[in-house]
């Protein structure tokens, strides 16, 4: 029956409701273009990566296998943390001259000549935000990105861009246990057609089968006593032959602000469990019900 398509906000890109986090693919050029190859012959359509990652290395690969097949593609990339050459890590830079500048950067690793959707890669209250919206309205204008959006988890951030340019997307962490999208942020962006891509929708692997050990530690607001049992309960929740993967990116999509989840694969076993999400059915009201009953609305405290 092929994977579910959503729009992206208001734009005229469908994206498949389970996309691939190309983050985790790690350096190793074979394996990665196997696994986006069978994740795009599995009815994948959206490929999420960043300039960030792996020092370029990442969109390479991206590019790499994409080579041939770039109109079955959605690519997503990300921009605003910039390398000083010399010097370890990055600093923040949302300037215009900086946004136009990485583009460049970012289309020749990908090997393309135009990204479907250019996020900004985090940003403050206080960045030069009219600025940076300037960049991506002139980028769009030059036919060297289709749309924009930004990636954040912080509500004044979020209210600033939904208010004052045309982002598509919000790219936030939303999972079972990362519920904080829910306090505010799932209705504002739905109210204002912008579609959420939710990241990180198995909680660093602690929302799968083999996922007990990584939930011994502090998770958000969770304590490392609580979190087991937490888990244990959510996987006495799974109905409808479903497994906790699956489980755990139906919830992330039963918003009907998210467009698409991404999680990240670093082999085609992992791959092929979160693709088996796609067929498995959505939650009812109640089952939805009873997974918010045994975790909790996380907050935003932190990051206002």
């Amino acid at each position: 029956m092929g994977m579910k398509k959503n729009r992206l906000g208001q734009s005229e890109l469908f994206v498949s409701e389970i996309g691939l986090g190309c983050m985790s693919l790690g350096t190793e050029e074979a394996r990665a273009v196997r696994i986006i190859h069978e994740a795009l012959d599995a009815g994948v359509n959206f490929l999420d990566t960043a300039d960030l990652y792996d020092a370029g290395r990442n969109e390479e690969l991206v590019g790499l296998a994409i080579r041939g097949r770039r109109s079955e593609v959605i690519v997503a990339t990300k921009v605003g943390n910039r390398r000083i050459p010399g010097r370890e890590g990055w600093v923040w830079d949302p300037s215009k001259a900086y946004i136009k500048q990485a583009v460049r950067d970012s289309l020749r690793r990908l090997g393309t000549d135009y990204i479907d959707l250019y996020q900004l890669h985090g940003g403050t209250i206080d960045d030069p935000i009219d600025e940076s919206i300037e960049a991506f309205e002139e980028l769009k204008r030059e036919g060297l990105i289709r749309h924009y959006g930004i990636s954040s988890i912080r509500p004044n951030v979020i209210r600033e861009y939904a208010r004052r340019s045309n982002i598509v997307s919000l790219m936030s962490q939303y999972s079972m246990l990362d519920r904080r999208p829910e306090e505010e942020t799932l209705r504002l962006i739905e109210g204002r057609g912008i579609s959420l891509i939710a990241r990180g929708p198995l909680a660093g692997g602690i929302l799968t089968e083999g996922g007990a050990a990584k939930a011994e530690r502090d998770y958000l607001d969770y304590s490392r006593e609580e979190l087991p049992e937490v888990r244990r309960r959510l996987l006495e929740l799974c109905g409808n032959g479903r497994t906790l993967v699956q489980t755990a990116i139906r919830y992330a999509l039963a918003d009907p602000a998210v467009a698409t989840v991404i999680p990240g694969a670093s082999s085609l076993e992992q791959l092929r469990l979160n693709l088996s999400a796609a067929s498995a059915p959505p939650l009812a009201e109640e089952e939805l019900a009873a997974i918010r009953a045994v975790t909790r609305a996380n907050r935003y405290e932190q990051h206002r």
